[in-house]
């Protein structure tokens, strides 16, 4: 495989400026192997001003030029082959086929932000023509529309090699804005990033996009440099509370505060209702436990809490989902630190008096064995905060409510997450708008009669929360809106026609939809 070399990416070139040298590791083995340099502060500097640099001819391109970019980008990484996905399996321990579904999605979601940027909806563009006549005071020509923001610092996930990493959602919906790029790779698959930064770089010479349009730096200490650097506009961020947090922090106490967007924590509650467990009981049994081990439980959409109501139905359930769990294979995580912090999320719970833990063998060795837990739901009501806290692996906790308030109490005492389902057969389900109701409020996503392990790359989807589950719930990290994330409005007052962005002129030289005096339409003015 070419473009091996573990130098930076700064302003369309390779640089190795520092002697800390970094090395990818074998899931498997432990091995170390591919050798990369940490980026110094000056490289982070040049590869942020490298972004602002970029921005000024990057954001002024037609949309459909960004398109042209995004595509490029998608058929570069179609284009790697089987190489490259086994290199990406050998740093996470990940499946052949799960790897070429995800590298379908990372190349699809580029597509689709290409099929927006064409669309041209996503400006907003919004008139209200002058109103010379209007009494008792004329109305100026006004009109807006939304820009992107500026360079976007992108942090990658652990879990999601290509899908939320180097060009995942996040970098995707930022190149779509208008945002030049700077991405920190992550750690845990450093050579898979290399790659994937190389065809984004191929891509963006093959489109004679400007120099610095996308940067990418190597490092575990080069985070807060990033974040801080005033070049840098906005952050997205996909990993644990503790790192979204930290972000957060820093980027709130620059002497210019910067939204950082960030994924960060959930548990995913699924509510079985009890005709369901009545009527198919065993499927659920069947389908929630492989959704809880699925990818050795390493989604962010994992279901971590499983609430029920009181019933010689339910505690049956229980028991065949621990026999269920019981019976699953040991399988290998992501790397030693996600084995480890799952571990010691485990342990945590096996030492809580109110837990009791109903399936699971001893963690040992280097493979995730998957538990099932129980706890009292006074626990969740009284604020345990153990309840609350993700564990990134093969595990889940079940809650007993003892009736249908109860139920909805323990929903009420949950924290923000990006998803939660509903189980159940057509008539309890229509007696459930005040579950419903609650749910809204708490989560992103709510599903019915489905499981939250798998999350689709389109126009509907939201891949969000309230905190903790992010740290902004007006946004999404998947999905066409997740451009909004990047884009700022800009009103234009009494403006030449020249001077308008594209989607603004009279002429509306693209065919547009616009909100012109209240009304959308796609003609000229």
């Amino acid at each position: 495989m070419s473009d091996s070399s573990g130098h930076n990416f700064i302003a369309g070139r390779r640089s190795a400026a520092g002697s800390v040298i970094l090395h990818s590791v074998d899931a498997r083995t432990g091995h170390a192997f591919s050798a990369f340099h940490q980026a110094t502060p000056q490289e982070v500097d040049a590869a942020c001003l490298a972004a602002a640099s970029a921005y000024p001819a990057y954001r002024g391109l037609p949309a459909a030029r960004r398109a042209e970019f995004l595509d490029a980008i998608a058929d570069e990484l179609d284009a790697l082959g089987d190489d490259f996905i086994a290199l990406i399996g050998r740093e996470t321990a990940l499946p052949a086929a799960r790897l070429q579904g995800e590298r379908a999605r990372t190349s699809g979601q580029m597509r689709l932000f290409a099929a927006t940027l064409r669309r041209g909806d996503f400006q907003g563009a919004r008139i209200d023509q002058a109103l010379a006549q209007r009494t008792p005071l004329p109305r100026v020509d006004l009109r807006q529309c939304r820009l992107g923001v500026g360079p976007v610092a992108v942090f990658g996930a652990s879990n999601f090699p290509l899908a939320f990493s180097t060009a995942g959602g996040d970098t995707a919906a930022a190149l779509a804005a208008g945002c030049p790029v700077v991405f920190k790779a992550h750690s845990g698959h450093m050579a898979t990033a290399e790659q994937v930064a190389a065809a984004i770089i191929r891509a963006a010479e093959k489109t004679a996009m400007p120099v610095g349009v996308f940067n990418m730096i190597f490092g575990g200490g080069v985070g807060e440099a990033l974040v801080k650097h005033p070049a840098i506009q906005a952050v997205g961020f996909t990993g644990s509370l503790r790192g979204g947090r930290a972000l957060c922090d820093m980027a709130a106490a620059r002497p210019q505060p910067i939204p950082v967007f960030a994924e960060m924590s959930s548990i995913n509650p699924v509510i079985i209702l009890p005709e369901a467990l009545e009527v198919r009981g065993d499927d659920i049994v069947r389908e929630l436990s492989a959704s809880v081990v699925q990818g050795v439980g390493q989604f962010c959409t994992n279901p971590g809490l499983v609430i029920g109501l009181r019933s010689p139905a339910f505690d049956g359930f229980i028991q065949r989902l621990a026999d269920a769990m019981a019976d699953q294979p040991t399988q290998t995580m992501l790397n030693a630190g996600t084995l480890r912090s799952y571990q010691q999320g485990c342990a945590a719970l096996l030492k809580h008096s109110g837990v009791r833990h109903l399936a699971g063998q001893a963690q040992e060795g280097s493979q995730a064995q998957a538990q099932l837990f129980q706890a009292d739901a006074s626990l969740l009501l009284d604020g345990d905060v153990l309840l609350q806290e993700e564990i990134f692996g093969p595990a889940t906790i079940v809650i007993e409510a003892a009736d249908m308030p109860q139920l909805l109490q323990c929903l009420h005492a949950l924290q923000g997450q990006l998803t939660a389902t509903l189980i159940g057969e057509a008539d309890e389900l229509g007696r459930c708008a005040e579950v419903v109701e609650v749910l809204e409020r708490k989560v992103g996503r709510i599903l019915i009669n489905g499981y939250p392990t798998g999350v689709e790359v389109c126009e509907a989807m939201v891949h969000g929360g309230p905190y903790p589950a992010t740290s902004d719930a007006r946004g999404t990290s998947v999905g066409t809106l997740a451009i909004d994330r990047f884009l700022r409005p800009v009103c234009y007052q009494n403006f030449p026609d020249a001077l308008l962005p594209d989607a603004l002129k009279n002429s509306n030289p693209l065919g547009l939809t616009r909100l012109v005096d209240g009304q959308l339409t796609e003609k000229t003015l």
